[in-house]
């Protein structure tokens, strides 16, 4: 039986051709837009330089391309692989099917759909090729005349003076491009999985509902689950209790100054039994903080003293840091998470999980030291608000 098709259909219809609620900052806009203007800029330019008339310089498709690779860069369809690719092949198959077909319209349509079907074969799927497959068909005498020199120029010139533009600009503007997202740390070095992959859902959940779904979803497989992860945190975190950082952190903290000797602080942790030491100035100012694993792994250890290393001496040397003399400022960590006192213990749990942490420093106004908040002080508040 056929369900009539009522108001709330017609409803949910007119609101799927509504825009999107903008997830995107004003700031994110206009270095995407700013970025298409220069890489198309720079493509056009170089284009011209290099070929120039008769030649044509610069291809449709680009365009589309430049909303992608700009717009936005960590979309699986806009890696490198998938851009360079992906053009080359639709241009290969639509010179081949324009050459080989007489009639345009039956050969726009078997370029397009061939087009698409090696792209997904060959894991470069690249929307924009699809309009270079039909620029190769539907291209006119300019085009048709280039043969399979319209693979070579435009369309392979064209998609690596773009992408070099992407490259160059994308990492300027601090974006992940290519794009892959950053590993979890993994501090332990062992078979168990990073923190933030031990709540809620496995792997193998994600991977089966993908399998199940059998679409193409434009987003990166991690991305998604590092997505999902992280809202499953944050709604453990709205869940929690109402236990602040001020209530729990150790208000008497051991600190130690910038220019101290290693030794000291070596020293430090041992008399006073702990593993991690926040660093400040003489107004109690946090700049970093130091710890045991610190000492371990940035730290030479000869006579049973710290030092510093050749391999230490290299990373600062490399990082424009000041010539190292064998103090705290040359293998601590800078700057520094910290959070206030008055923040729910709960967005300190975020911090501890996502970023693998240990410690987390709190401060007052003027950035002063006013104690320190450890993992095991967390689980301990957390114990207490279910015993409640």
């Amino acid at each position: 039986m056929i369900r009539p098709f009522g108001g709330g259909d017609l409803a949910r219809l007119l609101h799927g051709f509504g825009p999107a609620s903008a997830s995107v900052s004003r700031r994110e806009m206009l270095r995407s837009g700013l970025g298409a203007l220069l890489g198309i800029g720079f493509a056009a330019v170089l284009a011209f330089l290099l070929a120039g008339p008769p030649l044509p310089l610069l291809i449709p498709p680009m365009g589309a391309s430049a909303v992608l690779l700009f717009a936005v860069p960590s979309s699986p369809l806009a890696q490198p692989w998938n851009m360079l690719v992906g053009n080359l092949v639709a241009a290969v198959i639509g010179v081949s099917v324009a050459l080989l077909v007489d009639d345009v319209l039956l050969a726009a349509a078997l370029a397009i759909g061939l087009a698409i079907g090696a792209m997904l074969a060959l894991r470069c799927l690249h929307p924009p090729s699809g309009a270079v497959a039909l620029t190769a068909v539907l291209g006119g005498p300019a085009i048709h005349d280039l043969g399979y020199g319209f693979v070579l120029w435009p369309v392979m010139g064209n998609s690596l003076l773009l992408l070099i533009a992407a490259l160059t600009y994308n990492r300027l503007a601090g974006r992940s491009y290519p794009h892959s997202l950053a590993a979890p740390r993994h501090p332990h070095q062992t078979e168990d999985p990073p923190q933030l992959d031990r709540i809620g859902f496995a792997s193998e959940d994600l991977d089966s509902v993908l399998k199940d779904l059998d679409a193409v979803i434009d987003i990166n497989r991690e991305d998604l689950e590092q997505i999902l992860r992280r809202t499953e945190l944050r709604s453990l975190r709205r869940r929690s209790g109402t236990t602040r950082c001020g209530q729990i952190m150790s208000r008497d903290v051991v600190a130690v100054a910038p220019d101290a000797p290693l030794g000291e602080a070596h020293a430090l942790m041992a008399r006073h039994h702990i593993k991690a030491l926040p660093v400040t100035d003489d107004q109690a100012r946090i700049l970093g903080i130091v710890t045991q694993t610190d000492l371990l792994d940035r730290a030479d250890w000869r006579g049973g003293r710290p030092g510093i290393g050749a391999r230490q001496r290299l990373r600062l040397a490399m990082t424009g840091a000041s010539a190292p003399n064998g103090t705290v400022k040359d293998i601590m960590t800078s700057p520094v998470r910290t959070v206030a006192p008055d923040m729910p213990i709960s967005e300190a749990i975020v911090l501890f999980a996502e970023e693998g942490l240990h410690y987390l420093p709190a401060i007052g106004p003027g950035g002063k030291l006013v104690g320190i908040v450890s993992q095991s002080d967390v689980l301990v508040a957390m114990l207490a608000d279910k015993a409640a």
